[in-house]
């Protein structure tokens, strides 16, 4: 009972809608963007590659609360880029934009590193086949490579979701926490446990918690089936 009214509380209601829409902007943005990127770095050289390579990982070198205070230093109220949002009437802090460029920022690396790998093995000699034969750039990808790297992206495509539930350095400091506005899951945990609501604290934690182990138990199911897909085209 006490249970289930935490659970229907429009605080808490806010703070969940809010951490699941931060993470389909994070997994639809790095599926994306990290399949590009992915793309890019086996498939062609060019200079500075080796330091795109390198930048892909600075999420995984900086704390999120250094992520946070950057944003805040560009997107604050004395921000370097607030003028220009305040001309394209935006606003970046603590409002969801901000804590979805977080969240999409430290969870960037996932779907790079699981991605790149699987194109390095498959080659190019599938996509060149297809190029013979009339196919577009574009078509090539959608029908030939897209499907060589299923498995790699929907691994990194879990393994960002997972990192996106939990994230809250960044996001707590440019979204500010505020209570039924900016508030995710993981920062009403931090706010209830503060102020001694236990209750409250633990009910959200065994939702998350829930959602965790449903990715961890979808990312073994990913692997398995990787496996399996290796050992039948082996």
């Amino acid at each position: 009972g006490p249970f289930a009214a935490v659970l229907a509380r429009p605080d808490v209601l806010h703070a969940l809608r809010l951490t699941a829409l931060l993470v389909l902007i994070a997994v639809a943005v790095n599926a994306v963007l990290g399949t590009a990127v992915a793309y890019v770095l086996t498939r062609d050289r060019f200079r500075g590659r080796r330091l795109l390579d390198g930048l892909v990982d600075v999420p995984f070198a900086l704390s999120p609360v250094v992520v946070g205070l950057v944003l805040l230093e560009l997107f604050g109220r004395q921000g370097l880029l607030t003028p220009l949002t305040r001309a394209l009437g935006v606003q970046v802090a603590f409002a969801w934009p901000g804590m979805a460029l977080a969240t999409t920022f430290v969870t960037l690396p996932f779907v790079v590193r699981e991605v790149a790998p699987v194109l390095d093995e498959i080659g190019t000699e599938q996509e060149a086949a297809a190029y013979t034969l009339g196919a577009s750039p574009l078509t090539a990808f959608l029908r030939v490579t897209l499907p060589s790297i299923r498995w790699g992206l929907a691994y990194g495509v879990t393994l960002t979701a997972a990192r996106a539930i939990g994230e809250l350095g960044a996001v707590l400091i440019i979204s500010g926490g505020i209570a039924g506005r900016t508030e995710t899951a993981t920062s009403f945990v931090y706010r209830a446990l503060e102020d001694r609501d236990e209750l409250s604290a633990y009910a959200v934690a065994v939702v998350l918690a829930a959602a965790s182990l449903a990715l961890l138990v979808a990312m073994e199911a990913l692997k398995r089936r990787r496996s399996g897909a290796r050992e039948a085209e082996g």
